[in-house]
């Protein structure tokens, strides 16, 4: 990599699952106001929804979740029924809307009893339409599952199964405080599938310590073995100032960003070797995946999970930190289970903040969407949309000036397009337009 561009990757910015960003929630966003922006939905909006569950056998030092190692199950059952609650309060003011996309994510969202997740699915059901081609997928810790529970969610519903892999060396999982093997992994897909869930995720990371370019080869040979349908390769956020556990990691043996940069593009040469399509910033695809397909119809979205094919108009996020987005703007319920869970147990909705968009914010967010999704923008389109003159961006394209001399960018009129090289640097060119981003922010991660 040059180094005049190692400048770029070393901003920390936003990763963009929405703008605004989860910084700029506030207060001003109440339970008042979510159940307001609820009973206001148009009568044909499409649903997503989302669950969270804030619990994990063990802590991963790398982890950026929301979530608490518990060794009882107790608080487990507990929350259950807090989750019970809530779905049928939000469910009483949405009204009965179909459902098209439904996302169990965590935390270790199989730390639910097989009883227990079936309680939650079918309290779903009860308040919600779930199309009959609805994609119903699930964040999975290969270390929890057995053979039973696969096929229990088989039975539930859920079509897609998305495996926390990470990293297959012993030696990096070891310093990660994770430790599980290729032939236990291979297992869990092999169970997966056999039960009939069609659609197998891979997570995997680089920058992670003691991860080597030799290592990680060695790491992407095992995932291909897989034959999984998307891969997801995220670049390790060291962020110890925000999350205390992460000052577990030996930060001597953290790779620098030449190194993480050379980790990622060798990721991704094996991986578009292996016959996956890149999708967005940090995805990939085989070719006659959903995903891949709109991508390539330019009708990819992204939302707090990262790249999806959802295109429902309507997030419903449902326990501990959840987030939804709804027409109005972005909700977020209590942080802690405790403050959650004296919410719900009052009768009230566990929102405490949030974020209304202004009009300002839909056309940014129009812009950095079109950016991580597509690669391009077309700023006169997105301003006729909104009524509104691209000389409006005047200085935001002269910002960008040295992503052009870099090679970054090509800006003819005004469209705006990254080559295919210039992927990884996304994240910083849509920071350009983030009105609310400052040079010295500090909530986020390196871009690289």
């Amino acid at each position: 990599m040059q180094p005049n561009l190692l400048k770029y990757l070393e901003r920390r910015v936003p990763r963009y699952t929405s703008y605004p960003t989860a910084v700029q929630f506030g207060p001003e966003v109440s339970a008042a106001s979510y159940t307001d922006w609820l009973a206001d939905l148009p009568a044909q909006a499409s649903l997503s929804l989302y669950v969270h569950v804030p619990f994990c056998a063990e802590l991963c030092f790398y982890c950026g979740c929301n979530t608490t190692v518990v060794r009882r199950y107790e608080p487990v059952a507990s929350y259950v029924t807090l989750l019970e609650h809530e779905i049928a309060m939000v469910g009483a003011i949405a009204g009965s809307r179909g459902v098209g996309n439904m996302h169990w994510g965590g935390g270790t969202p199989t730390m639910l009893a097989v009883p227990d997740f079936t309680k939650v699915m079918e309290a779903l059901r009860a308040q919600f339409n779930f199309a009959p081609d609805a994609e119903l997928a699930i964040e999975i810790d290969p270390r929890t599952v057995t053979r039973g529970y696969a096929v229990a969610l088989a039975q539930l519903g859920i079509t897609r199964a998305s495996l926390g892999v990470q990293d297959f060396d012993e030696h990096v999982q070891r310093s990660v405080g994770r430790i599980q093997s290729a032939e236990q992994t291979a297992r869990v897909v092999e169970w997966f599938r056999e039960a009939g869930v069609s659609g197998i995720n891979l997570d995997l990371m680089y920058g992670l310590p003691f991860q080597t370019e030799a290592t990680l080869r060695q790491t992407i040979e095992r995932a291909l073995e897989l034959d999984a349908d998307r891969i997801a390769l995220f670049g390790y956020a060291h962020v110890p100032w925000m999350k205390k556990h992460q000052q577990l990691i030996p930060e001597y043996a953290l790779p620098g960003t030449p190194e993480r940069f050379a980790q990622s593009r060798l990721a991704a040469e094996m991986l578009i070797g292996a016959g996956y399509e890149p999708v967005g910033l940090d995805h990939f695809a085989k070719s006659t995946d959903l995903l891949a397909r709109r991508q390539r119809e330019e009708r990819l979205h992204r939302n707090f999970q990262g790249y999806t094919t959802d295109e429902s108009e309507v997030l419903l996020g449902f326990g501990t930190s959840a987030i939804g987005s709804l027409p109005q703007g972005y909700v977020q319920n209590a942080a802690t289970t405790v403050a959650y869970r004296e919410a719900i147990s009052a009768g009230r909705l566990a929102t405490v903040r949030g974020r209304a968009l202004s009009h300002e914010d839909r056309i940014r967010r129009d812009i950095i969407t079109s950016l991580m999704c597509n690669l391009h923008v077309d700023l006169a389109e997105i301003c006729a949309a909104h009524d509104t003159s691209v000389d409006r961006f005047a200085v935001e394209l002269s910002n960008l000036d040295g992503f052009v001399s870099d090679g970054l960018l090509e800006i003819v009129g005004t469209e705006i397009s990254l080559p295919e090289q210039a992927r990884p640097f996304v994240r910083t060119v849509c920071a350009a337009f983030d009105q609310y981003l400052k040079n010295d922010e500090t909530r986020f991660s390196r871009a690289s």
